[in-house]
């Protein structure tokens, strides 16, 4: 098998397409996107992902035996789920769910926790008015309650097992803390299973492996 071209940085996700890619074996060589230097916008880059965002991969064994480039972060980890079989229940029930609380990161999660590390932390000089701040650590405690609820009383956010849903959400809560410094604000250790899950999380081999892709 050929390996796969995985376009990235270390960010939540960009992370979240190197730990899936670690979760499942699959070969792929990285190449690194420096976006503080503009490669994004170069236009071998932008063939890839019109977007000019990270992470994206080219897959040079599609569906259909062709190449394929995949971008956006929730896309990449479907993608991935379904070209192995894993991460993702074959139950139709649990794939279900598992898709709802990946589009629940993509949709909310990342979002929200974007803005609250751009008005905490990258814009505090720019913007002193307190309402960005208030407003994004109001959702993000929000937000950080609905996983707590999910995860009451399980190892994983969907069924016993670890898919896609968790690999791309804890990177975005660890990212609060790690990146952004919040951790205080938002009161993250009030969310007692939201912490033991990412605690459950980071314990696995391939998040260490895909850590140090990025050191």
């Amino acid at each position: 098998m050929k390996p796969i071209q995985l376009y990235s940085l270390n960010t939540p996700n960009g992370q979240k397409a190197s730990i899936a890619l670690e979760e499942l074996g699959l070969a792929y060589d990285y190449h690194r996107v420096d976006i503080g230097a503009g490669d994004q916008f170069k236009p071998e880059f932008l063939a890839i992902n019109p977007n000019n965002k990270i992470p994206a991969i080219v897959d040079p064994e599609g569906p259909d035996g062709k190449a394929l480039n995949v971008f956006e972060s929730g896309a990449i980890l479907l993608h991935l789920a379904e070209k192995t079989g894993k991460l993702l229940s074959s139950d139709p029930r649990q794939r279900s769910e598992a898709i709802q609380w990946l589009f629940f990161q993509v949709g909310g999660v990342g979002p929200m926790f974007g803005q609250l590390g751009h008005f905490f932390k990258y814009a505090k000089d720019k913007c002193d008015h307190p309402y960005p701040v208030e407003r994004y650590v109001g959702e993000a405690k929000r937000l950080l309650g609905v996983l707590d609820k999910q995860l009451e009383g399980k190892d994983y956010l969907v069924g016993d097992d670890y898919s896609i849903a968790d690999i791309a959400t804890f990177p975005w809560v660890n990212c609060i803390e790690e990146f952004y410094g919040a951790a205080e604000v938002v009161e993250l250790d009030n969310f007692k299973n939201v912490q033991a899950w990412r605690e459950r999380c980071n314990a696995r081999p391939a998040v260490a492996r895909s850590r140090a892709l990025y050191a």
